[in-house]
């Protein structure tokens, strides 16, 4: 059986940037489509496709642990009732949750994008945000963003890991892309991540630098939520080049990886909970060396300067 029809656990949490207990939960809630062979659970490429496609639109506040959390939306204006939410899509804010949980900190996860995740700690929905969002004026990561979109709250911004952007091509490349200013070709077909996402700003702050309109881009307004499936589309043909960072690149096949942007992934809270228990239990885990040794053999992620403050606004 060809290996893309026959995907374990390990390989689908690790395409989705999720631990392996959420991918437990998912198929216990129905949500993924799985087959067994003898006691192990095995998937097809086309059941992890399916899954991305039903859940592009939905931003509903997930656990990452193996049993049934209440779960609701972060649409509208309404303020979190419960838990500890910390908002974005990496693996490792995963991880981070599932550390939290076993030193007694109900965290849940919110899996949308930097914008988004700013927004929504501004109308005090979740406890943590975490963001990638590049300034092309001061070429600088998160500050500014933060400034801007929670005015008047203040805030501390968290580093987290530095991971590396850039974009994917086909393997050999055949179209021959190299920069940002590639975008400009009349050749080119992109697959766009959704407005707000990291990648999707630094694709247009980068396209503003070059006086390229996204409208003139071919496929530029086709978007989707995640690396994965930007990765996957670039794979099989449909598009020519996808922002994304380089982990991602790495798991899926017929895929190069064109580095161009070190970024800066950061946590940010507001100032008043800092010494809340929650908060204090967080920084004491990302500062600890049994999470950072987590990701010590992961690849694309940098947990040098972890859990250091790095602003307070």
């Amino acid at each position: 059986m060809d290996k893309k029809n026959a995907l374990s656990t390990q390989e689908v949490a690790d395409m989705l940037h999720v631990s392996k207990s959420t991918i437990y939960d998912l198929i216990k809630r129905g949500e993924i489509s799985s087959y067994k062979v003898g006691r192990k659970v095995r998937f097809t490429e086309d059941d992890v496709k399916k899954y991305i496609s039903n859940s592009r639109d939905s931003q509903s506040v997930m656990s990452t642990s193996a049993s049934d959390v209440p779960s609701f939306s972060l649409m509208g204006g309404d303020k979190k009732t419960d838990g500890f939410i910390i908002c974005g899509q990496d693996l490792i804010l995963d991880v981070l949750s599932n550390y939290m949980r076993l030193h007694g900190v109900p965290a849940l996860r919110a899996y949308i994008g930097s914008y988004d995740s700013l927004v929504s700690l501004y109308r005090n929905k979740i406890n943590v945000a975490s963001a990638h969002l590049w300034d092309s004026d001061t070429d600088t990561y998160n500050i500014s963003y933060v400034r801007r979109l929670l005015p008047g709250i203040p805030t501390v911004v968290i580093h987290l890991t530095c991971r590396m952007q850039g974009l994917y091509v086909q393997k050999g490349n055949p179209k021959g892309i190299t920069t940002w200013a590639d975008f400009g070709r009349d050749d080119i077909t992109m697959i766009n991540r959704e407005q707000g996402a990291g990648s999707r700003v630094l694709l247009d702050e980068n396209l503003r630098l070059l006086g390229i309109y996204g409208s003139f881009v071919k496929g530029y307004e086709t978007e989707t939520q995640s690396h994965l499936a930007v990765a996957s589309a670039v794979s099989s043909g449909k598009a020519d080049v996808a922002v994304g960072n380089e982990k991602i690149a790495r798991q899926v096949d017929n895929i190069e990886f064109i580095p161009l942007k070190k970024e800066r992934y950061d946590l940010v809270i507001r100032k008043e909970y800092l010494h809340t228990t929650e908060i204090e239990t967080l920084l004491n885990i990302i500062r600890s060396d049994a999470f950072k040794n987590e990701f010590e053999h992961i690849g694309g992620y940098d947990t040098s300067e972890m859990g250091k403050i790095v602003a307070e606004i």
